[in-house]
């Protein structure tokens, strides 16, 4: 026959994990900040990293942005602000008052008095009439004086005479004394309408001249010459040294196209720079953690930790380039450590700040700073139990960064005078914000359905609601479920695995029995309520208890760790007793092993399987009459070795080595649970007493 030959097809999860690896590049490369070969990247009395620099045309020195301020500040304190006098204004009002009087019947006045009334109006336009904002300034000497520009000449005016509206109107009704017919008249006029105000600010006059004084005392104070020195590698990057390389990059860049790089080089480095750095996490996975690459929850959890605080960094940068030490990069292998184990939160973190470097003013000393930081991190978290320990994490995180930086600013300047106080504040932020990582646990708990060691821990307490629950309605169940709990991680803690999550599920694992606690073993008491019963029936009802379990955990909302230890403890294999039973009642029926099936899956992690064995050989344990080490070792060997032969552990990741110390854990366990104990000899008391 001719051998076919067939293209395999791409899995779901390897498509997954090239696309996922795609889009953690292109995001990355989106958000990287722009930059052209004349920006430099430096900090104020830092030293210059770059080699020497020298003008390549002539560049204007200005003042450094505390002299421009302080020559900015002194003009503000002085300058007088630029008014004008809307005398258009006043005209207008005036007629419309004239028009008011003529037109208005109930007017008392003869024409005499509406022409003092009319004096008395234009004497306080006169004085000046300025907005409410103005006065409030003149009235707390904010603003003694203001000038009018005359004949192309500022004059400065006194604002001692000038009125609010208000004030104005006030003025006007008490002129007149007690006569009322001039107050009839000012209301029925309605004057108050008119009393506006006709000395403004002259936004554009004010404008000119006060940029014109800017200007002069902001003016070059020196030209640095094409060819002339700027500043050459380890130079401490001064305030006026800081102004000129900013000049030098805005007159760079204002040329175009001979000092800036149109290239495309730059994005193509820094493409493979990420594909590369990426590339290697990708290979670390595939080489010494397989279960996570293979994973695509947890690889989508690495990707987006790697995303999520790199994007931050290139963010956070473009505002100021120490800002960077605020962004808690510590937290990516914080969580890693939580959610994963220490070598890949490690490598994770070396990923995050080989990427962070792109945007580092000093990458070395980033470098640097966060591999101390970040081995502190994951030292102190790898035994993360309580919620409390993040803080202490944080206080550790927060030395670290301080001490390391201590010590490479002395090595490098030979000095503790040139310490940034800003810096070592940033370090508190960074630490502040690790101490709220608890937040993004529970977060990362219930996006991914991880499940923290903290979780376990409180999982664990025998006072939560279902396990009390569990005590007070199947006490029995309640005991084997603690001593099932103990055997497995016993030998969990000998084969490596994950001892805390293994007596969570232990704890756990039988809760379905609260439904009918009557009709299994350990909670009777006396005759037992499968008697008279069909075998089917009560199979039915024991092993029910794995989906009626499963129901209270949704309902519990347990994590699906701890669903698993539910739903896999009895696999798919059968309740041999009732099935026994009732194949010895029928040898001539070919029976149905379905009736009598548990309702589950074979386990599949190493941790279940184990569950599966201690929960059998405990459970097998309490029926053995001689509890010798040998009848012991052999109940073990036969229980473990008649689940292997069901194949129900194939689908687990646990090998013959793994089971060869579970094997020797349970029986010097239960050895030690029924040794024999001494017989105390009665006391014999002497003769005649």
């Amino acid at each position: 026959m001719k051998k076919k030959f067939s293209i395999k097809k791409p899995s779901t999860t390897g498509l997954l994990r090239w696309v996922l690896m795609l889009v953690t590049v292109v995001v990355i490369v989106y958000f990287v900040p722009t930059e052209d070969r004349n920006h430099y990247t430096y900090e104020v009395n830092r030293p210059w990293t770059y080699s020497l620099l020298t003008a390549p045309f002539d560049i204007p020195v200005h003042l450094d942005s505390i002299s421009k301020r302080h020559a900015i500040d002194s003009i503000n304190s002085v300058f007088e602000p630029i008014y004008k006098v809307d005398n258009a204004l006043v005209k207008a009002n005036i007629a419309k008052l004239n028009e008011r009087l003529a037109s208005t019947p109930d007017v008392p006045l003869n024409a005499i008095e509406k022409n003092n009334l009319t004096t008395e109006i234009s004497r306080l336009y006169s004085n000046g009439i300025v907005d409410q904002a103005t006065f409030s300034q003149i009235k707390n000497g904010e603003l003694p004086s203001v000038r009018y520009i005359e004949d192309n000449t500022a004059v400065s005016v006194p604002t001692t005479e000038f009125l609010s509206p208000r004030m104005a109107y006030a003025m006007l009704d008490s002129l007149f004394g007690n006569d009322d017919r001039y107050h009839r008249t000012i209301m029925a006029t309605h004057l108050a309408d008119l009393l506006t105000p006709n000395v403004e600010l002259d936004t554009l006059e004010n404008n000119r001249m006060l940029q014109e004084m800017y200007q002069r005392a902001t003016a070059p104070i020196g030209v640095i010459q094409q060819g002339e020195r700027i500043i050459d590698r380890g130079d401490i990057v001064t305030l006026r040294l800081a102004t000129v390389l900013d000049t030098y990059e805005e007159i760079a860049t204002e040329r175009g196209g001979d000092n800036i790089s149109t290239s495309y080089y730059p994005l193509a480095g820094q493409l493979l720079y990420i594909i590369l750095i990426i590339g290697a996490l990708y290979s670390y996975l595939y080489f010494f953690r397989p279960d996570y690459y293979n994973d695509s929850r947890s690889l989508l959890f690495l990707m987006m930790m790697i995303v999520a605080f790199t994007v931050v960094s290139f963010i956070v940068v473009k505002e100021s380039f120490s800002a960077l030490y605020i962004i808690p990069l510590v937290m990516v292998p914080v969580m890693t450590v939580i959610f994963l184990d220490t070598r890949t939160a490690l490598f994770t973190h070396l990923t995050v700040t080989l990427l962070c470097t792109m945007v580092a003013n000093f990458p070395l000393e980033f470098i640097y700073l966060q591999v101390i930081a970040g081995s502190v991190g994951i030292n102190s978290i790898k035994e993360l139990s309580r919620r409390s320990q993040l803080v202490k994490t944080a206080l550790y995180v927060f030395i670290a960064y301080t001490v390391a930086y201590v010590a490479i600013e002395v090595m490098q300047t030979g000095t503790i005078e040139r310490l940034s106080t800003r810096l070592i504040g940033y370090f508190a932020i960074n630490s502040v914000l690790i101490s709220f990582a608890y937040i993004l646990v529970f977060l990362i708990e219930k996006l991914f359905g991880f499940t923290s060691r903290v979780t376990l821990v409180e999982l664990s307490d025998t006072n939560n609601k279902l396990l009390r629950e569990l005590s007070e309605q199947c006490p029995g169940t309640f005991n084997h479920s603690m001593a099932v709990a103990n055997l497995a991680a016993a030998a969990a803690q000998k084969i490596g695995g994950n001892e805390l999550l293994i007596r969570a599920g232990a704890l756990y694992h039988d809760i379905g029995k609260i439904k009918n606690p009557g009709f299994f073993t350990e909670n009777q008491y006396g005759v037992s309520p499968h008697n008279g019963l069909d075998p089917q029936v009560s199979a039915r009802i024991i092993t029910s208890h794995v989906t009626d379990g499963l129901e209270m955990a949704e309902k519990a909302q347990l994590p699906e760790a701890i669903k698993k230890f539910i739903r896999e403890h009895h696999g798919a294999g059968r309740a041999k007793y009732f099935y026994n039973t009732y194949c010895n009642a029928h040898p001539d029926e070919d029976v149905d092993p379905t009736p009598f099936t548990y309702a589950g899956v074979n386990p599949r992690s190493r941790e279940t399987s184990l569950l599966m064995m201690a929960d059998a050989v405990e459970a097998a344990s309490r029926s053995l009459s001689n509890y010798s080490p040998e009848a012991i070792q052999s109940l073990v060997n036969k229980i473990i070795d008649g689940q292997i032969a069901d194949g129900l552990h194939n689908d687990s990741p646990i090998s013959f080595h793994d089971i060869k110390i579970i094997k020797e854990v349970f029986a010097d366990r239960l050895k030690t649970m029924y040794h024999t104990r001494i017989s105390y000899p009665d006391l014999k008391k002497p003769a005649g007493k």
